[in-house]
C-alpha cells in the first residue's frame, strides 16, 4: 500500500502513519550515523598535533580540504536526493566511503594522502544529512516534522555522545589509531540498520518538498532561477555561512591549546570536550523542539544560538586549562543543538511546496562547508602568525557579526497556524511515539 494517496487536494498535505519499524530505522540510524557523517572532526587536529608533530598552518589546510570539497559536492548531492528514490542504498554507500577514507589517514599519515582522503571524505559525507532530513519529511510530513527532527538530533548526538566515550578510552589506554577502527564500525553497523525503514513508507514527492500538483496533476520543482530569487532564503543561507565561520575552528583550536601546553591530556580532555557538549546537545534538541511545538519562533530560538558563540570564543581566549576548556565547551552544546534542529526546520519551511528541500539542504551544507572551511584556514594562520589569543578573539567578531546580521535581516518562517492544528499535530506526535507524554522528544 502506498504511503500517500495517488490524488491530494491541491495544497493538502497527506496523512502521514509511519510504522514503528520505520521510526524506530531513523532512530536508529541518526545514533550510529553520527559518528560516520562528521568523520574524525577535532580529532583529526589532535591526532596530526600530538601524534605526528604537524603544524597549525598544514593542519588547518587539511580541515579546510574536506569542509571545500563537501561544499563542492552539496548542491550536487542534494539534486541527487531530489532526483531518486535509492535514499537508503545512498547513505550506506556514503557512510562506508567515510570508513574508508579514515582508514586511509590511519595508515599513511603523510599530506598528500591526508589530503586525498578529506577530500574524499568530504564528498562522501556530503550526502548524509540531506539523505536523512529526506527520509524524515518523507516519513512523517510537514506537521510532524519539528518533533522528528527533534528526535533525530537528540538520538544523533546521543550517538556523538557514545562515540566519545568510546573514543577516548580507546585513544587514552590503546591508542589514537582506534578511533579510525571505530568509525569503520559505525559505517558497517549503519549499513545493516538502514535496512529497518521501509521503502513504500518513504513519500519521495514529499521528500522532497513538492506538494501542490501542476496543470498535468503532477507536482514539479520549481526552477532554479525562481529559487534564488528567494531573499529569505539568501539572508538565511548567509547567516549559517557566518556561524560556522565562527564557530568550527574554536574545538580544534582549543585542543591544539592543550596539545601545547599539557601534552599527554589532549585526547581525553577532547573527549571530554565532546562529552560534555553531547550531553548539552541531547537535552537542547529536545528543549527546542518542545519550543517549537508551544508556538516559539524559529528566529528566536536561532538568535539564542547565535548570541552564545562569541561568548565562547571569548572564554577560550583567556585559558588553556584542561578543566575549564570542556566547561566552556558546554556553550557548544548549547549553540550546535540549537542549530541541529532549527536550520533544517527553517529549511523546510522556506521550501514548502517548492520541490527543491533537499537542494536547499545542500546549499545549507554548502554554507556549512564553506563556513567551516574560512574558519579551520583562518584560525590556523591568524594562530601561526599572533598566538591563539587572536585566533578565538577573530572568531569571536565573526560570530557577532552573524548575531547582528540575522537580528537585523531574517524574518520569522513558522507558518501561522490556529491552536487546534497545532493540538492535533501533538496528538499525532504523541501517537507516533514522536513525543512524549510530557511533551519531551
Amino acid at each position: 500500500m502506498s504511503a500517500r494517496p495517488r490524488e491530494q487536494p491541491a495544497g493538502v498535505e497527506p496523512e502521514k502513519s509511519p510504522s514503528g519499524q520505520s521510526l524506530r530505522g531513523l532512530d536508529s540510524l541518526n545514533f550510529l550515523m553520527a559518528d560516520v557523517r562528521d568523520g574524525l572532526g577535532p580529532f583529526l587536529s589532535v591526532y596530526l598535533k600530538g601524534t605526528q608533530h604537524w603544524g597549525s598552518g598544514n593542519i588547518g589546510l587539511v580541515m579546510a580540504a574536506s569542509g571545500i570539497a563537501a561544499a563542492l559536492c552539496q548542491i550536487p548531492a542534494g539534486l541527487l536526493v531530489d532526483a531518486v528514490r535509492a535514499k537508503r542504498l545512498l547513505i550506506t554507500i556514503s557512510g562506508l566511503l567515510v570508513a574508508a577514507g579514515c582508514l586511509i589517514i590511519a595508515f599513511f599519515p603523510k599530506l598528500p594522502t591526508v589530503l586525498a582522503a578529506q577530500i574524499t571524505l568530504g564528498a562522501a559525507s556530503a550526502i548524509i544529512p540531506p539523505c536523512l532530513a529526506a527520509l524524515s519529511l518523507g516519513i512523517v510530513g510537514h506537521r510532524l516534522l519539528p518533533a522528528r527532527i527533534s528526535r533525530n538530533e537528540s538520538f544523533n548526538h546521543a550517538g556523538n555522545f557514545m562515540a566519545a566515550v568510546l573514543a577516548g578510552a580507546l585513544g587514552q589506554y590503546v591508542g589514537v589509531i582506534w578511533l579510525f577502527y571505530l568509525i569503520c564500525g559505525f559505517a558497517v553497523v549503519s549499513a545493516v540498520v538502514v535496512l529497518l525503514i521501509k521503502p513504500k513508507e518513504i513519500d519521495h514527492e514529499l521528500a522532497r518538498g513538492a506538494e501542490t500538483p501542476d496543470a498535468d496533476g503532477k507536482p514539479h520543482p520549481i526552477a532554479f532561477s525562481e529559487l534564488w530569487k528567494k531573499r529569505d532564503l539568501k539572508v538565511f543561507i548567509i547567516s549559517v555561512v557566518l556561524f560556522h565561520f565562527g564557530n568550527a575552528a574554536m574545538l580544534p583550536l582549543a585542543g591544539q591549546v592543550i596539545a601545547r601546553v599539557h601534552p599527554g591530556m589532549d585526547v581525553i580532555a577532547l573527549s571530554a570536550c565532546v562529552i560534555a557538549a553531547q550531553l548539552v546537545m541531547v537535552g537542547v534538541a529536545a528543549v527546542v523542539g518542545r519550543a517549537m511545538r508551544g508556538g516559539i519562533g524559529r528566529k528566536k530560538i536561532f538568535l539564542v544560538a547565535l548570541a552564545v558563540l562569541p561568548v565562547r570564543g571569548v572564554l577560550f581566549s583567556m585559558t588553556s586549562s584542561p578543566y575549564a576548556v570542556v566547561a566552556i565547551q558546554l556553550l557548544d552544546g548549547v549553540a550546535a543543538g540549537i542549530f541541529g534542529v532549527v536550520a533544517v526546520v527553517i529549511a523546510s519551511d522556506l521550501m514548502r511546496g517548492t520541490g527543491r528541500f533537499n537542494l536547499a539542504q545542500g546549499l545549507m551544507a554548502l554554507a556549512v562547508g564553506v563556513g567551516a572551511a574560512l574558519s579551520n584556514v583562518t584560525g590556523g594562520y591568524i594562530v601561526e602568525k599572533f598566538g591563539f589569543t587572536a585566533g578565538f578573539l577573530t572568531l569571536s567578531a565573526v560570530s557577532g557579526l552573524a548575531l547582528l546580521f540575522f537580528a537585523v535581516f531574517m524574518p520569522e518562517t513558522a507558518p501561522h497556524e490556529d491552536s487546534n492544528v497545532a493540538q492535533d499535530g501533538r496528538h499525532e506526535s504523541l501517537r507516533l511515539g514522536l513525543i512524549d507524554a510530557d511533551g519531551s522528544s
